[in-house]
């Protein structure tokens, strides 16, 4: 294509024209106009004489060209004294500044780029709060429904090698804290395989892919399975079938009506109902997400109030039985006076604070007898988070309360309970 300017390139006899290149940001006639250039700001060194005319004032479009260097406070003296001269009388060049100031004040933010791992949560409450799902979840899977969705957005943001890195799992057995090194891939294999429980009792697929009954019935038998036969070491697909998994969980306790929620699952040694066990797997989700966010330096934070009051209230409704249990194994005193069925008996006051807190009366002599704060021989008082850390076995019992006022007998008895109901 041919300039703008006429001239000729040296054919049809016409002299050739000298070819300038143009400054950047800026007319050729605007340049015409500038002073001359002099390095250092001055003139050279020579004989004072008298002042000479002021320097003309820059050109608009030469100004509005120096509003990026001003806003990055990369302008020579003069440049920024007559720039800010110029916005003084330039709406339109005074508007742009701002908004260029604005917008390097983004590039020098001190606060952290990475995401609330609240928000996901906070995003899903909204929505549904305008527009209900059609089928909703029931209430009671709420707290499994949240838990899956915070471990696996906690998953996502995680490297390709951090699901190699070694996570310690922890529990209570025969009075003594045991533990456990597996990865992180390892742990999430293991909610997998206990969560199959919860399948089978709702006639889905085992995720072990066993139907011969060669599988054990107990959480920590059908672990030791998939750690045994699963590929060394674990990597990173497991988190697509695990998460199918909960999503299928949660979608058919949706649809299956309010009758679901009695149906019995096995642990093996005992049974829950599908209500409990699936508060029971929320709880493990959550207690296991903290202990993969340590592994790889993540913030974690508690189930929201009204989930963690649910968790609390599962494990001291197993709290008597747990005893009973304990005692028949001699791992727990003598029961001091037993009741008929129904009756109120022996408790201890269990008072727990702050978050998803309240107050539970845990009947200490038998399982048919109930709690009462009439017949209470002791109270034990912790915080929400910190009794759910006593249940998973990641505290030992002789540190975990906060108060203690009563029977020592009951109290040890009741804390060394608690610590028991926690398994790998």
């Amino acid at each position: 294509m041919s300039g703008g300017h006429g001239g000729g390139d040296g054919r049809d006899g016409e002299q050739p024209v000298e070819r300038r290149i143009p400054g950047p940001r800026a007319a050729a006639d605007d340049q015409e106009r500038l002073p001359p250039f002099r390095p250092g700001g001055s003139d050279p060194p020579g004989p004072a004489g008298p002042p000479g005319p002021p320097a003309p004032p820059l050109p608009h479009k030469v100004l509005k060209s120096l509003l990026g260097a001003w806003a990055l406070a990369a302008c020579s003296a003069e440049e920024t004294a007559a720039v800010e001269d110029h916005l003084t009388s330039c709406a339109r060049c005074a508007d742009e500044a701002l908004r260029l100031r604005d917008a390097v004040g983004l590039l020098h933010t001190d606060g952290t780029l990475d995401l609330d791992p609240m928000l996901r949560s906070r995003v899903l409450e909204g929505c549904l709060g305008r527009r209900p799902a059609r089928i909703p979840v029931p209430s009671w899977a709420e707290p499994y429904d949240a838990e899956t969705a915070r471990l696996d957005a906690l998953l996502r943001d995680i490297g390709h090698s951090e699901w190699h890195a070694p996570v310690r799992l922890k529990w209570f057995e025969d009075d003594r804290q045991v533990n456990r090194r597996t990865t992180v891939a390892g742990v999430i294999g293991h909610l997998m395989a206990v969560d199959g429980l919860v399948s089978g009792a709702l006639g889905l697929d085992d995720p072990l892919g066993k139907d011969d009954g060669s599988v054990p019935p107990t959480p920590t038998g059908r672990t030791e399975t998939y750690w045994s036969s699963a590929p060394r070491p674990p990597t990173r697909t497991v988190r697509e079938p695990w998460r199918d998994q909960s999503h299928t969980l949660v979608r058919t306790v949706s649809f299956a009506g309010r009758g679901v929620a009695e149906l019995s699952v096995p642990y093996g040694t005992f049974a829950l109902p599908l209500e409990d066990a699936l508060l029971e797997r929320a709880f493990e989700c959550w207690v296991h997400g903290g202990d993969i966010a340590e592994a790889v330096d993540y913030p974690y934070e508690p189930p929201a109030a009204a989930h963690l009051h649910r968790m609390i209230d599962l494990a001291a409704r197993l709290l008597p039985a747990t005893l009973a249990g304990r005692r028949r194994a001699g791992l727990a005193a003598p029961a001091r006076r037993l009741v008929t069925a129904g009756s109120p008996g022996r408790s201890l006051h269990l008072e727990v604070e702050g978050r998803g807190g309240g107050d539970w009366y845990i009947a200490l002599d038998s399982p048919a007898a109930l709690g009462s704060p009439a017949h209470t021989v002791a109270q034990v008082a912790l915080d929400g988070v910190e009794f759910c850390r006593l249940v998973a076995g990641h505290v030992l019992p002789v540190e975990a309360a906060a108060g203690q006022e009563g029977d020592r007998e009951a109290i040890r008895d009741v804390l060394f309970a608690a610590a028991s109901l926690s398994r790998l």
